[in-house]
């Protein structure tokens, strides 16, 4: 699981867009905020801005996008997931006009 965050327009949707392209995926990658996740092939990407709290969901909200046989990308990970650790975590900041700061940091 890799986190992403950062603020609205920093390029969550673009970091996964390149890394998708990367691991092969051809298909259109687009931001699944309004629909939560969006699976490409074994690759899963969820939007957790619009969920405050996973608590008052259904607990199979993520099954689709989140597993130990993806690699899952989630974007506002302020909302908990319970039982799946991030291996990497991704903070993107505004550095003036198109240019952005990208701090990568690796779970122990």
């Amino acid at each position: 699981m890799v986190v992403l965050s950062g603020e609205v327009g920093a390029g969550k949707t673009t970091f996964v867009r390149g890394a998708a392209r990367a691991l092969g995926v051809t298909a259109p990658v687009t931001s699944p905020t309004f629909t939560i996740g969006r699976r490409y092939g074994q690759i899963g990407h969820v939007d957790l801005h619009r969920i405050g709290s996973l608590a008052d969901e259904e607990p199979e909200l993520l099954d689709d996008y989140l597993g130990p046989d993806l690699i899952s990308f989630v974007e506002w990970p302020d909302a908990e997931v319970e039982g799946m650790s991030p291996r990497v975590r991704v903070r993107l900041e505004h550095a003036g006009q198109d240019h952005r700061t990208v701090t990568i940091e690796w779970a122990a």
